[in-house]
């Protein structure tokens, strides 16, 4: 039973038949990508340097489309525009309106990553009238010696930061987490951090493609020229305070629901089962998404409604769904987000 008080809103005409949405991925081809994307989701002919797969995207410049049953081909932004509250709940069309309030990509880094981070909803509404971005990640897989950078290691002042770029040793800085599979880091805006060499991971996001790149180990762009940075609009952005853990610490439970992160954003749940779980919705006020992470399940709802996920495929269950069945093959890894 999933927790929250917030009751299905009725009152609100149909205005589209909805079910469980497929969508086609956005594969995005960039210089540091690898190539465990296509061979994760089983996609032919497999295609080398795709760093990103766009999932579920509300971005205008990459908009998803439906990919299964009558809607196939319709882009999601005019989904939500006709369905409503009935696709992503009262709460969240009130607080969104025809945005989609996520976005869901993997990322595989065949090189570092550049060190970045994201402002918050104050700053990005006012420099770039966009919603800020909180996010997660999920390791699904990590090659020998991957690591990845979250958060400060040590007390600096917004005035050493600069210094610290400026003479590359900003790194010295940062937090350094040797990663494996499984591992899950929160990174709530103003968060400084960056995806190592040899990481490929599941990111669960706010709807924003704002980011501030701050250190690009003096790396060159395809044509020679240095990549742009945004140190200084950076400074306003970043939390300079340092933290005792920057990993989500948690603990497996095979066929019970477990709770990786919970924000105002999202919350996220790991579902590793090898026996049917049941769902219910009916007191959320929330579309969900699930993320096959491993194996293979079908995904019943309460109208009767069935579609099978597969390892590296993503689902979106409308907020007038009151329940699912999930049923694996074997066994089954999934990620699990609504919003509360």
């Amino acid at each position: 039973m999933l927790e929250n008080n917030n009751h299905k809103d009725d009152t609100c005409t149909e205005t589209v038949t909805l079910y469980p949405l497929t969508f086609q991925p956005i594969l995005k081809p960039v210089i540091w990508g690898g190539s465990d994307i296509c061979r994760f989701k089983q996609i032919e002919p497999a295609r080398d340097g795709i760093g990103e797969s766009w999932e579920i995207s509300g971005v205008p410049h990459s908009l998803s489309v439906i990919a299964n049953g009558p809607l196939a081909g319709q882009s999601l932004d005019h989904l939500l525009v006709t369905a409503k509250e009935k696709l992503v709940g009262k709460m969240n069309y009130d607080r969104f309106g025809d945005t989609f309030p996520l976005l869901i990509k993997f990322i595989d880094a065949r090189d570092n990553l550049s060190i970045q981070v994201h402002p918050d909803d104050r700053l990005a509404k006012e420099r770039h009238n966009s919603f800020g971005k909180t996010e997660m990640w999920y390791v699904i897989h990590a090659a020998p010696g991957a690591f990845l950078y979250s958060g400060f290691d040590q007390q600096i002042t917004p005035n050493e930061y600069i210094e610290t770029v400026r003479n590359n040793t900003f790194t010295n800085k940062l937090k350094k987490h040797d990663v494996k599979s499984g591992d899950v880091f929160f990174l709530p805006a103003g968060r400084v951090h960056a995806i190592g060499a040899g990481c490929f991971i599941a990111e669960i996001q706010q709807t924003s493609d704002i980011t501030y790149r701050i250190y690009d180990f003096d790396r060159r762009d395809a044509a020679g020229n240095p990549r742009e940075l945004h140190t200084e609009l950076a400074k306003d952005a970043i939390d300079f305070n340092v933290y005792n853990s920057y990993k989500t610490d948690y603990k497996e439970n095979i066929n019970h629901p477990v709770k990786l992160v919970s924000c105002p954003y999202f919350t996220t749940r790991l579902l590793e089962i090898d026996r049917p779980m049941e769902r219910n919705y009916a007191a959320l006020d929330s579309f969900v998404v699930y993320i096959c992470m491993k194996g293979s399940c079908a995904i019943r709802d309460n109208k009767g409604n069935e579609v099978s996920l597969r390892q590296g495929e993503t689902l979106l269950i409308p907020a007038n769904t009151a329940a699912t069945t999930l049923l694996p093959d074997k066994e089954s890894k999934l990620l699990e987000t609504y919003i509360e």
